[in-house]
């Protein structure tokens, strides 16, 4: 969490090296990537983050879905091109999925026919089908129309009751509260407080950015 521009999404960004890190490491497991490994583009660099990548699954603010392929084929590109599995294989594993996030009925509708929250939970489904052992959000909602939140929300909600490991770059802090089992404020490029959601977005906020980001909420909160 932290107000816009002060390095939530780069951060997230260089945890799958979609943003290169100058310095520093990614552990995963027992795995740790060496943002070195990746200076130069070797078949064994190359190789090797491909390898991260397909353990890291990420939704973004903007959908980015494939606007000539249905909700179904848009999840059923990650089974096929990147688990090796059959058409059929990855077609129930699609139907599975839309599923879980509610939207079976839509399954052969594109993307200009399904609302905003609609095109998020597809989304959601097509990351899940590529097994990801980490689930990364960029804003999953701030795209959204305030009455479509919710049920992006819910689904993310129900993921994290699954214990799935997820870290979301989110402005919904009633959210946080609710789910998270850690909360990192970001100020300019800076982490300046890490701990539990009752620590960190209560009164024993330690910095005043932190103290500040929390009352422009509870303003905003009270104006809604």
């Amino acid at each position: 969490m932290g107000a816009s521009g002060s390095g939530k999404s780069t951060l997230l960004r260089c945890l799958n090296f979609l943003e290169k890190p100058t310095s520093g490491t990614v552990s995963l497991g027992d795995d740790v990537y060496v943002a070195s490994d990746f200076a130069t583009s070797t078949r064994r660099s190359r190789a090797r983050l491909m390898g991260l990548r397909r353990r890291m699954g990420m939704v973004f603010q903007s959908f980015n879905l494939w606007p000539h392929r249905s909700a179904l084929e848009n999840v059923m590109e990650g089974p096929i091109h990147v688990l090796g599995r059959s058409k059929r294989e990855a077609e129930d594993r699609a139907a599975d999925l839309l599923a879980r996030v509610g939207l079976s009925h839509r399954a052969h509708a594109y993307p200009a026919e399904l609302s905003g929250g609609q095109q998020q939970r597809v989304a959601i489904a097509r990351m899940l089908a590529t097994e990801p052992e980490v689930l990364l959000f960029d804003e999953p909602t701030s795209a959204l129309d305030p009455e479509l939140v919710g049920e992006v929300l819910g689904v993310m909600k129900s993921l994290a009751q699954e214990g799935r490991t997820m870290l979301v770059v989110t402005h919904e802090i009633a959210f946080a509260r609710d789910v998270a089992d850690k909360v990192i404020f970001m100020n300019q490029g800076q982490i300046e407080q890490i701990g539990p959601p009752s620590e960190v977005l209560s009164g024993n906020a330690r910095s005043d950015s932190l103290r500040s980001f929390l009352a422009r909420f509870e303003r905003d909160e009270i104006r809604a």
